[in-house]
């Protein structure tokens, strides 16, 4: 059914990662993924989740009082009733953000939305399991993020963004929290004075590892 979607979870909060970090934002989790990463945060969300209907969700967005919304997972574009839902939030005038782990075509994803496409690196251990294809179909608003875990995923992410042509403003590098000290990536990126932005992910500072928040 393309009107219902399984969520994890549904919370306002502030916004921590990509060029729209700092931002309030309207979280919609979905349920399920398809992918094992080593360093998830969000096992909770692999499974489970409750049945809604995308006019259920539009309500709820409507009475957070804000003007983002995130789609994320898990991984949300694993259900037939995404594309329904985003194209259903950029209709109500909202700044729709869509969180992907890279693995799915994106070319379902409303054009007015943004993708933000979280490319894993060889330490995920799922790199072997992206789209690379995506990479191709990026519109200029959209983004990428490398969630970096060590020198061999930094030198793996470099040469990823120097074959696609990725450098710039919208290509953001995140260290792996507990793995990778940020002052670490900050170092190897203005050695390469690579052009591409450290994406610190504001949530954990602010909230730690809480749910909801």
């Amino acid at each position: 059914m393309k009107d219902v979607v399984e969520v994890s979870e549904t919370f306002v909060s502030i916004q921590g990662e990509s060029t729209h970090a700092g931002l309030p934002c309207f979280f919609v989790r979905l349920a399920g993924c398809n992918l094992q990463c080593s360093y998830c945060d969000t096992e909770y969300a692999r499974s489970g989740g409750r049945r809604m209907n995308i006019a259920e969700i539009i309500s709820m967005a409507r009475e957070s009082g804000v003007e983002m919304v995130e789609i994320t997972g898990g991984e949300p574009l694993l259900q037939a009733g995404t594309p329904v839902l985003i194209e259903a939030l950029c209709d109500e005038g909202f700044r729709v953000l869509v969180e992907t782990n890279g693995s799915m075509r994106i070319d379902s994803i409303d054009p007015r939305a943004v993708a933000v496409i979280d490319i894993k690196t060889p330490g995920s251990g799922m790199s072997a399991e992206m789209s690379y294809e995506n990479l191709r179909m990026l519109r200029p608003h959209d983004e990428v993020k490398f969630v970096i875990t060590d020198r061999a995923d930094y030198l793996w992410a470099r040469d990823v963004i120097g074959e696609y042509g990725l450098a710039g403003g919208r290509t953001l590098f995140s260290p792996s929290a507990g793995m990778l000290a940020p002052e670490e990536l900050a170092g190897w990126m203005l050695e390469d004075r690579l052009p591409v932005r450290l994406n610190l992910q504001i949530h954990k500072y602010l909230f730690g590892d809480r749910r909801g928040v």
